[in-house]
């Protein structure tokens, strides 16, 4: 059960998912999802794009097992990272 702040856009093929703008929020479950969130029930620690900033005690543990772990998270959303096309 865990939510992701999006810094940057990304793509996954997957139902309901597809294109996310940076800014966005991605939880891995309905249950665990709030009003606004994209739901990505394959979200895990090795599908893990650049730019999900955990939010939570779950998300945290998860982006640690991730290839990013040990990464700097950044703080803002820059421009290039935020473009949807």
């Amino acid at each position: 059960m865990a939510r992701f702040k999006l810094l940057s856009s990304f793509y996954a093929d997957a139902v309901g998912v597809g294109r996310v703008r940076a800014g966005r929020t991605v939880a891995d479950s309905q249950a665990n999802a709030l009003p606004g969130d994209v739901i990505w029930t394959q979200l895990n620690s090795n599908s893990i794009p650049r730019g999900f900033v955990p939010l939570d005690a779950s998300a945290s543990a998860m982006f640690a097992a991730s290839q990013w772990a040990g990464t700097p998270v950044a703080a803002t959303i820059l421009g290039a990272d935020s473009v949807d096309g």
